[in-house]
């Protein structure tokens, strides 16, 4: 794909959607579900949902929390984050990279970290650049309005996966890590998913744990294999499986779940759910 040189602003696709479209709306939305205080933690990553804020916003909500700290105005998540997030569009590379331009949102923009872009690509052959397969694609975009509430200074590196091999995991996993381990300051790597898709709530719930043990062990092959075994509907399983290859490679020592919910208690239908999960990896 040709691309002129000319940096890209990527404007809200969901906006209005997914969250609120208007800055007051947003910051309101946001203060709400990042209000309760926790202990803050030092996270190499975090697993979390992207469906509408009214359904897996809290959830979201909770694991950017452990990681901004108790004060989320004053104490901030790293100047830094790597997002990777599942291809629902069709669009694209199979592992589409941004690697320069900033991302347009109702509470200000983000840029992209061009640096660290450049890094990843030559740490990983099959990263392509591409901003084809993040025209359309919800399930980063709805982690940004976080990401810049509690740090607003942040860069980012936006990364959309279609299904890889889980070798084809791994080496980027490690590429991730490699790039990492070079940078002067910490990053937080964000996999966006979410769980178990239309089926009953308690088939739901059972999926989902067992996706979320292997996670909980920090076992990216076992993930991998649990979820395709089970069919078990996770849309952000490379994206996870990526990130937990990274994180062991960085010194992950364990895994945390914060939160697991449906969208049954919102919707009010319990027999087609979608499950909602936040881990994080310290």
């Amino acid at each position: 794909m040709n691309e002129s040189n000319q940096k890209i602003v990527r404007y809200p696709a969901v906006a209005g959607q997914f969250y609120p479209a208007t800055p007051t709306q947003l910051a309101a939305a946001l203060d709400q579900y990042l209000q309760t205080s926790v202990q803050k933690t030092k996270a190499i990553g975090i697993v979390v949902p992207h469906a509408g804020y009214i359904y897996s916003g809290q959830t979201a909500a909770y694991g950017y929390k452990l990681v901004a700290g108790k004060v989320y105005a004053t104490i901030h998540i790293p100047n830094k984050a790597l997002v990777l997030c599942p291809n629902h569009t069709g669009l694209g590379a199979k592992a589409a990279l941004m690697d320069s331009g900033s991302w347009q949102l109702p509470n200000g923009n983000i840029s992209i970290d061009e640096t660290m872009a450049m890094a990843l690509m030559k740490e990983c052959s099959f990263l392509t650049k591409d901003h084809l397969a993040h025209l359309r694609e919800h399930s980063l975009e709805v982690q940004l309005p976080f990401l810049l509430r509690l740090n607003p200074q942040i860069q980012f590196v936006p990364i959309t996966l279609s299904h890889l091999k889980l070798s084809e995991c791994e080496m980027l996993g490690e590429a991730i890590a490699r790039v990492t381990q070079n940078l002067s300051e910490p990053l937080l790597i964000v996999a966006s998913s979410d769980m178990n898709h239309y089926e009953a709530h308690e088939l739901t719930l059972q999926k989902d744990q067992l996706a979320i043990d292997a996670v909980l062990e920090k076992d990216p092959a076992k993930l991998y294999e649990t979820v395709h075994t089970n069919h078990i509907s996770m849309c952000g399983i490379i994206p996870t499986t990526v990130m937990l290859y990274a994180a062991n490679r960085l010194g992950a020592k364990k895994a945390t779940l914060i939160d697991h919910q449906t969208s049954g208690p919102v919707s009010g239908d319990y027999e087609s759910v979608v499950g909602y999960a936040g881990i994080v990896i310290e």
